[in-house]
């Protein structure tokens, strides 16, 4: 793909308005509250798409926030524009999963060492096997050292980056992913790790339980906006 210019299709910001570390929520109304409950001097650089983008300090350091979406298509896109038309060094997805393991319950802190998928993004690579989507080191570790450091439990390991959200094969697909000791199932996390891999930059997912699905238990949307704190404290801290 050839390089774009700035602003591109689905972000309005100018060259140098978005900081080289970028949380990603999924939900663009998570990057709004983020951005007014932990960052000053905050300027908006993007309402394309209703994906809202802000860039401000956190104790000092200039971060950015940008909603990312639903999927790996979206993820794909949000990510790849930030990291080659915008210099973004520090990709930190935050956002909600569903419990695999029987070990965690709602509002858990799951930080992704890696993220299995049933996807077929990686086939644009034309690699010749089975790519294992994995997190920086360097961004895990800091992680969970942040975890410690604030008092936060979080649980590390694979998490699983579905295409599907309500899919035929329901609660016996998660109970197959079960057996492997996948955590919890998002969307978004592969497709992040594969571009950052792809470009040499780093990139890290950190989720919430937002629903045990083999449970039946779940919270609400406003929650999922507002009350999964912990998770943003860790990755505004990588900063």
């Amino acid at each position: 793909m050839s390089k774009s210019p700035v602003p591109t299709p689905h972000l309005e910001a100018k060259v140098g308005d978005i900081a080289e570390t970028v949380l990603l929520p999924g939900d663009p109304l998570r990057a709004k509250f983020i951005a007014e409950t932990f960052l000053e001097d905050v300027v908006q650089y993007n309402t394309v798409r209703g994906m809202y983008g802000y860039t401000g300090y956190y104790n000092g350091k200039r971060i950015s926030v940008q909603g990312s979406g639903m999927g790996m298509p979206s993820m794909g896109i949000y990510s790849y524009e930030l990291i080659h038309f915008y210099g973004v060094k520090n990709l930190i997805r935050i956002g909600s999963a569903g419990a695999i393991s029987d070990k965690l319950d709602l509002h858990d802190v799951v930080i992704a060492m890696s993220a299995s998928t049933d996807s077929n993004y990686v086939s644009q690579f034309n690699l010749p096997g089975t790519y294992a989507p994995t997190a920086s080191f360097e961004l895990l570790e800091k992680a969970v050292n942040a975890g410690r450091e604030l008092n936060i439990e979080t649980t590390v390991g694979n998490i699983v980056s579905s295409d599907v959200f309500y899919g035929d094969n329901g609660l016996e697909g998660l109970k197959s992913w079960q057996k492997m000791g996948a955590l919890c199932v998002e969307m978004e996390a592969a497709a992040l790790y594969m571009n950052a891999a792809r470009a040499g930059v780093n990139a890290l997912c950190i989720v919430t339980i937002s629903d045990c699905p083999l449970k039946g238990t779940e919270t609400t949307s406003a929650e999922r906006q507002t009350a999964f704190t912990n998770m943003m404290k860790i990755a505004l801290s990588l900063a």
